[in-house]
């Protein structure tokens, strides 16, 4: 199988409860993310890149905000039918169900491989930040002679919990996969880590096809609890090492095997100062390997005054005698003077008006901050006001589109 033909199904559903209040009016991939991306931009990218151009993004929860995204930026090429990023909410071919889990979505789904007449099907999660050539997680399946591979790297153990952890060969064949177990087993020779599933997986069609049947038959709905193990258990299942990954044009200075599971508001904010410095962890320009997002046409962004320090402002955003550091001011956010924004994600369509404050601050869309507001120094106030997350950090909701003033 020199070129297998590959369908992605990318699981785009999520309800992203712990990102609340950033999920009140959309699904946890279509969160903004950077100066100018959402969530789900980082594996359509890294599927299109690796040269997986039929895409199904299935999606559930809240997902206009979704749908409206990949229609404006995910036009691929109309000419080539394979070539395509297409969105699926619940068909409920099999009852009047929405998704009831990641494996009962593929499933419902089920018809679409034999139209595109796949080899492999990749079944990838759509909620994490990350560069990856999936063509080398392909050719170590082939090499392995694999039936399913899944991609892993070590977390933190105190983290463990909340993933798939696995118990592996030497040559990566595992031997048990449990879905989050309350006490991880930690990596041999590592205590303070456990070998973590990442929620990529890699079949052979006609392998999930029969496990699919299989799990609708029991009534299992999901791949990490139920899917995985029993195949780890009578099938070829292996571990591909992400750390081993190697995306062309990637900075020497960049952490290696970046990835990030962006689904609380501390990891959210977090991931964001990884995109910032002369040397960031993860660094975002990189020619050889683009993260794809929406065609925007306006303006640069405008400084007329002000100052501002290892900072990223969006396309068509003024800054007018303000002070901005440490922070992602995205796209058409006006800065009048005397604001200072510190540690601060600023999403787009915001005017902050003269004399506010913002210290470890997250403003959503659509809002105006009155003259003289004060994000980040007195919780209690935050707390009275907005949404103060327990990692610190002050979350101003989404705004109503239409009341800016400019």
């Amino acid at each position: 199988m020199t070129h297998p033909r590959i369908l992605a199904m990318v699981m785009a559903g999520g309800e992203g409860r712990r990102l609340h209040p950033l999920t009140i009016e959309r699904s946890k991939p279509a969160v903004p993310f950077g100066g100018r991306y959402r969530i789900v931009d980082f594996v359509l990218s890294s599927l299109v890149n690796s040269e997986i151009q039929s895409i199904y993004l299935l999606v559930q929860y809240k997902s206009q905000s979704l749908i409206e995204h990949v229609r404006r930026s995910w036009v691929l090429s109309p000419r080539l039918p394979d070539h395509f990023v297409t969105v699926v909410p619940p068909q409920m071919r099999t009852g009047p169900e929405w998704f009831q889990g990641t494996a009962d979505a593929v499933y419902q789904n089920i018809n679409l491989f034999g139209r595109h007449h796949a080899d492999l099907v990749a079944v990838f999660g759509a909620d994490h930040i990350y560069r990856m050539d999936v063509r080398q997680m392909v050719g170590f399946h082939l090499d392995r002679g694999a039936d399913v591979t899944v991609a892993a790297l070590p977390v933190p153990l105190d983290q463990a919990s909340s993933f798939g952890i696995i118990s592996a060969e030497a040559d990566g064949r595992i031997r048990e996969f449990i879905e989050k177990p309350e006490r991880p087993v930690s990596m041999p020779g590592d205590p303070m880590r456990a070998y973590a599933s990442m929620g990529n997986y890699l079949f052979s069609t006609p392998v999930l096809t029969a496990a699919l049947q299989e799990a609708h038959y029991r009534g299992e709905h999901d791949f990490g609890k139920d899917v995985i193990p029993r195949l780890c258990k009578t099938h070829r299942v292996f571990a591909y090492d992400f750390f081993s990954n190697k995306v062309p044009g990637a900075y020497p200075f960049e952490e290696k095997g970046y990835w990030r599971d962006v689904g609380n508001i501390g990891a959210y904010y977090a991931a964001h100062q990884d995109l910032l410095g002369a040397e960031a962890k993860f660094e975002i320009f990189n020619p050889q390997w683009p993260i794809y997002s929406s065609h925007y046409q306006g303006p640069v962004a405008k400084v007329i005054r002000g100052e501002i320090e290892n900072s990223s402002l969006g396309a068509g955003t003024v800054v007018n005698g303000a002070t901005v550091r440490n922070s992602i001011v995205r796209r058409e956010v006006w800065l009048e003077e005397d604001v200072v924004i510190e540690d601060s994600i600023v999403m787009d369509y915001v005017r902050i008006q003269r004399g506010s404050r913002l210290r470890r601050a997250i403003v959503d869309r659509y809002n105006v901050l009155q003259a003289g507001t004060h994000l980040g120094y007195d919780p209690e106030q935050d707390r009275a006001r907005y949404h103060l997350d327990s990692s610190g950090v002050v979350i101003v909701p989404q705004g109503l589109r239409g009341e800016l003033i400019y």
